[in-house]
């Protein structure tokens, strides 16, 4: 008969949670604070409190147009990944599709591949191939780092879905775009949703990519608040990085209230 945990050993778990949670969330809320700083340069803790930083932000057109280039094609960059990403996840899990390994691994590639040589690549390639750097060529660069985390949730959800209904469905004489519609799609829902949510951030956050395929004249906000750190480091970077910090909760809410953060995890 195995014993109780020992109560040492709770401890030391209860403690290890409090140091990582501390580790991630310590330097977050230095970003906010300093983000009400009354200063005028970025500095911890704020001498002051005010939220000038946050009205220099909204009446900033730099701010503004790098804020909208970055939603309108992480919104582009999601739709392509989870349009394609579900589809190969798919083709993989609902198929006998030769070489399925190799292709799961290839679309996984990404993931370990340092960001830096795939923009050089992703350069170079566009460069003989598309006529340089632009918003579809930034796109597609994206669309590269974004793809595997669909295809990963979307596959591992359907890898443990029931594929007695789809098999009912198909016994009853359901064509087979029925079936995709009413049986595979829904059963692999929490999966599109969660990809769609990393897409989204990865690609509104993706600084290296971008800054190899970016167009001329064009900048990403990811971009625009590194060269505000390399050059003018005051607290309006820390409004902006607190503002993308609120984008994604509330993603994060939006995703728990439409399929549930437990399916996800699941």
């Amino acid at each position: 008969m195995v014993g109780g945990t020992p109560p040492v050993a709770r401890v030391l778990a209860a403690a290890l949670c409090v140091v990582v949670a501390l580790f991630m969330l310590v330097p977050l809320a230095v970003v906010v604070a300093s983000s009400f700083s009354a200063s005028e340069f970025l500095v911890f803790p704020p001498r002051g409190w005010s939220l000038r930083w946050y009205a220099e932000i909204f009446s900033s057109r730099a701010y503004v147009d790098a804020a909208w280039f970055s939603l309108r094609l992480a919104t582009v960059v999601t739709l392509l990944s989870v349009a394609l990403g579900a589809a190969a996840a798919i083709a993989i899990t609902r198929h006998t599709v030769p070489g399925s390994e190799a292709l799961t691994g290839f679309f996984l590639s990404p993931l370990v591949v340092p960001t830096i040589l795939l923009g050089v690549g992703l350069l170079m390639a566009s460069s003989r191939l598309a006529g340089g750097p632009g918003f579809w060529t930034l796109v597609a660069g994206h669309v590269v780092v974004t793809l595997p985390y669909v295809v990963r949730t979307v596959a591992a959800v359907l890898a443990r879905a029931d594929r007695s209904v789809e098999e009912a469905a198909r016994t009853m004489g359901a064509p087979w775009w029925r079936r995709y519609w009413h049986v595979v799609l829904p059963q692999a829902r929490p999966g599109i949703a969660a990809g769609a949510f990393f897409a989204f951030n990865v690609s509104f956050d993706e600084a290296v990519v971008a800054l190899f395929l970016r167009a001329p004249g064009t900048e990403t906000l990811p971009l625009l608040i590194y060269s505000k750190l390399e050059f003018s480091p005051d607290p309006s970077v820390a409004a902006a990085a607190t503002l993308m910090i609120l984008m994604t909760a509330l993603l994060m809410v939006a995703l728990d209230r439409a399929i549930g953060l437990e399916k996800v995890a699941a």
